[in-house]
C-alpha cells in the first residue's frame, strides 16, 4: 500500500461527530502502552501523525484519520488503563458500543497485543466482545524486537491458545522499531477494507 495522504479528520467523543460518508474503516483496539500510536505511525510512514504519549490512557476520543482519500483506521481509546475515573470509563464505554455496535463502515478490527506477554484478561475480553458482535479481527503482536525471531511461534501460539481465536482471524507479528510485519499488516487491513 503506497500512502499518498493521511490526515486525521477529527478525535470524535460523542457518536453524532462520526464523518458521515461512504468510506470503509478499520478500528485499532488495544491496552494502554501497547504501541498503538507506533503502529499508526509505521504503517502509514509518518514520523508523527499520531502522537506517542509517555502517559498511557491519554487517547479518551475516537480519532479518525484519513488515508489516501479512500479509508479511515479509528484509533480507539486503549483499554486496561485504572487511572481514570469510573464515570469516565463508562462514557466512554457507552460511546464505544454505539461505535462498534452500529458503525456501517466499520470493515474489522485491529487489535494489538503485547508479543513478549500472554494476553491479558482485559486484551481476552475485547477480543471475546468483538467476536460476539461477529468482527472480522487482525490480531498484531507488537514490539517483536524485544522477543528473539526463533522465538515468534512460541509466542503467537501463546497468543492464540489464550484468546481461543477463531481460525479465520490472523495474526501478524510485528515491530514499529524495525518494520518487521508492515506488509503484512497492509495486506491483511486491505482484504478487510476492500474485500
Amino acid at each position: 500500500m503506497k500512502i499518498n495522504s493521511a490526515e486525521i479528520v477529527i478525535s470524535a467523543a460523542k457518536p453524532h461527530q462520526f464523518p458521515a460518508g461512504p468510506f470503509p474503516e478499520v478500528a485499532l483496539s488495544g491496552r494502554s502502552n501497547v504501541g498503538k500510536s507506533s503502529f499508526i505511525n509505521t504503517v502509514l510512514g509518518r514520523k508523527s501523525l499520531a502522537r506517542t504519549s509517555q502517559r498511557p490512557g491519554k487517547t479518551q476520543t475516537l480519532n479518525f484519520y484519513f488515508i489516501n482519500e479512500r479509508f479511515h483506521f479509528v484509533d480507539v481509546p486503549g483499554y486496561g488503563y485504572a487511572k481514570v475515573s469510573k464515570s469516565e470509563r463508562e462514557a466512554w464505554g457507552k460511546v464505544m458500543e454505539v461505535y462498534f455496535q452500529e458503525r456501517e463502515q466499520l470493515k474489522g478490527v485491529v487489535q494489538l497485543i503485547d508479543i513478549r506477554h500472554k494476553p491479558t484478561e482485559d486484551d481476552t475480553m475485547m477480543y471475546d466482545w468483538l467476536k460476539y458482535h461477529e468482527h472480522p479481527v487482525i490480531i498484531i503482536a507488537t514490539k517483536a524486537d524485544k522477543v528473539p525471531r526463533g522465538k515468534w511461534d512460541k509466542h503467537v501460539k501463546i497468543i492464540k491458545e489464550h484468546l481461543n481465536m477463531d481460525p479465520n482471524d490472523k495474526v501478524v507479528v510485528f515491530s514499529s522499531e524495525t518494520g518487521a510485519g508492515k506488509d503484512k499488516a497492509w495486506k491483511e487491513m486491505e482484504n478487510l477494507l476492500f474485500s
